[in-house]
């Protein structure tokens, strides 16, 4: 059974939405695996801050399955699928792993390219899954984070009080 790892990111009543998801998640799923959630300032617009957290998972549904329960979970907790890219936003789910896969097939892509270019996805990735290796370049997650610039870095360990 495939392990998938779940980006997880709420700017939008937060101490809400990222629980939520988690309880939702675990509906689905079952036991997940949780990284420490970040806190990092929003990219690419002026907006509140973010939470950010990796949600690992085995499940043995296809990729097509589970992005569809992602997107339900979205709106259930007041997704507008009509935001821009780069918007605030109530939750944010994005399948970036799932075991080795490899697809680049229209809206799917996994791995997300979203690993190697955002601390908020890499950081918490590799502190649950920092042994395994990326299935394009074969290289370890821990490795990655190790070296990936953290110049001008606004990300941070956080423990929220829900």
């Amino acid at each position: 059974m495939p392990t998938g790892y779940i980006s997880v990111g709420s700017n939008i009543d937060r101490e809400r939405h990222i629980p939520a998801s988690i309880k939702a998640l675990e509906a689905r799923y079952g036991q997940l695996t949780l990284s420490s959630i970040y806190e990092s300032d929003a990219i690419g617009f002026t907006g509140d801050a973010f939470y950010n957290l990796i949600v690992g998972f085995d499940s043995d549904l296809d990729v097509k399955a589970i992005t569809e329960q992602l997107r339900q979970i979205e709106l259930d907790n007041g997704r507008n699928r009509e935001c821009k890219k780069f918007s605030a936003r109530t939750l944010d789910l994005d399948l970036v792993l799932y075991g080795d896969l490899i697809i680049n097939e229209g809206r799917i892509q996994i791995p997300r390219d979203e690993i190697e270019k955002y601390a908020f996805v890499l950081e918490p990735l590799a502190e649950i899954a920092g042994h395994l290796q990326h299935p394009v370049s074969r290289i370890r997650y821990a490795e990655l984070w190790d070296k990936f610039d953290k110049t001008n870095l606004q990300q941070h360990r956080v423990t929220p009080v829900w």
